[in-house]
């Protein structure tokens, strides 16, 4: 592992000194700072681990899922397409609520009312 770093060590090296790195967007920016305040303290470095390694708890993961079928419902006019897609996002928000998660469950009319919001144009 050792070599493996030495090497990764000099590409990026080698890369700097090229100017790769020379006007990326946010140089010279300070990092933005992220409210870490509802996570446990002793839980935040492992919250932000997980969180930079592309990792989101099962949940989020569902509720992103719920919401894509609403956006789906929003846009479907085929009867039986769109009763396959309720089914789904009824199961889905069952999980979330048997997770103790009933906050990240889609609303019954969320599509209605995303629909209306599409249809608006905004």
């Amino acid at each position: 592992m050792l070599l493996l770093d030495l090497l990764a060590e000099q590409r990026i090296e080698q890369a700097r000194d090229a100017g790769a790195f020379d006007n990326l967007p946010g140089a010279g920016q300070p990092l933005p700072e992220e409210d870490l305040s509802l996570v446990p303290e002793e839980e935040r470095v492992a919250f932000r681990i997980l969180k930079n390694a592309g990792y989101i708890p099962p949940e989020l993961e569902m509720h992103k899922r719920a919401v894509d079928l609403a956006l789906q419902l929003a846009t479907e006019s085929a009867p039986e397409a769109r009763a396959g897609l309720l089914g789904r996002l009824a199961r889905i928000n069952i999980l979330l609520a048997e997770a103790g998660k009933p906050q990240l469950c889609v609303p019954a009319d969320y599509q209605a009312r995303l629909a209306e919001r599409l249809s608006k144009g905004n």
